[in-house]
């Protein structure tokens, strides 16, 4: 079996992470987030290398980047409404909202950039595939 490309490699864990948390989370709260729960199919079709792996992660991604626009433009907005509300708390500590945009868009680049590299495609083709053509 061929192994998948470095950067696909850190996703794909990147990824497993993101499934184990949100399972965690579905189980505690009981309460299903399909925007997390999403990567579930994105990471098995990834590690199985099956057809419609690629169609859902670019689905996947896309979803992403909707749902980090659609916070962006509420961000942006709330901003200018009242400045001193726009604030990200974790632990106690104040988490500047310009590094999580930056964080983000860094991320969502990153996994646009593998979904549409030569070597995410040539991984994911089977070798029925490859013989076809």
């Amino acid at each position: 079996m061929k192994k998948p490309p470095l950067g696909l490699s850190i996703l794909m864990f990147l990824y497993f992470a993101l499934a184990l948390v949100a399972l965690f989370r579905a189980v505690n709260t009981q309460a299903v987030d399909l925007f997390s729960l999403g990567v579930i199919p994105v990471l098995i079709g990834l590690v199985l290398r099956t057809n419609w792996a690629s169609i859902v992660f670019k689905v996947y991604l896309g979803i992403q980047t909707l749902g980090l626009s659609a916070l962006g433009g509420t961000a942006i907005i709330a901003y200018q409404i009242s400045p001193q509300d726009v604030k990200v708390i974790l632990d106690g500590h104040d988490i500047p909202v310009p590094l999580i945009a930056i964080i983000a868009g860094l991320l969502l680049s990153f996994q646009i950039y593998l979904a549409l590299a030569k070597s995410t495609k040539a991984y994911l083709q089977t070798e029925e595939s490859i013989k076809q053509e």
